[in-house]
């Protein structure tokens, strides 16, 4: 692990994204709250939040952060569910590694709660696949009153 106990603590946000493809049968079920684990948005929503906290314990080199704030959004759409997360903190060290696990977690439990809807007559994933996970946006310091970045 690095050693950061002489750097300040900044204010710092992440942002990443992710997606999982799946069928209609899926889409309609998940739009229509009939997959039989629950609801998909709902329950994806809480295991991002615990994908976050649980960073530390996933990733072996990640500091633990005091998370300020873990914001989950699922977007459903024709072929599949896009997710997005925003990690905030003010500490020593950037939000990038819990925003991804947040999004890694919403995407695998989406697949988790329709993989019984997924599976073709012979028990594979065929057209399933997570897809696009990245950061799309770090922010260290604050921002300026017309939205961008101030860096400290």
């Amino acid at each position: 692990m690095i050693d950061i106990s002489d750097k300040e603590s900044v204010r710092r946000e992440a942002t990443a994204t992710g997606f999982v493809k799946l069928g209609a049968k899926s889409i309609s079920a998940i739009k229509q709250k009939r997959v039989k684990k629950g609801d998909v948005e709902e329950v994806s929503a809480v295991a991002g939040i615990m994908g976050a906290k649980a960073t530390p314990q996933l990733i072996p080199h990640c500091h633990q952060i005091p998370l300020e704030s873990v914001l989950p959004e699922i977007y459903v759409e024709d072929d599949g569910i896009r997710v997005k997360c925003t990690v905030k903190t003010s500490y020593k060290t950037g939000v990038e590694m819990e925003a991804l696990a947040c999004v890694n977690s919403m995407l695998l439990t989406v697949w988790d709660m329709v993989k019984y809807l997924e599976k073709d007559k012979q028990g594979q994933y065929r057209n399933t696949e997570i897809s696009k996970v990245r950061v799309v946006e770090k922010i260290k310091g604050k921002r300026s009153k017309d939205g961008s970045q101030r860096r400290k």
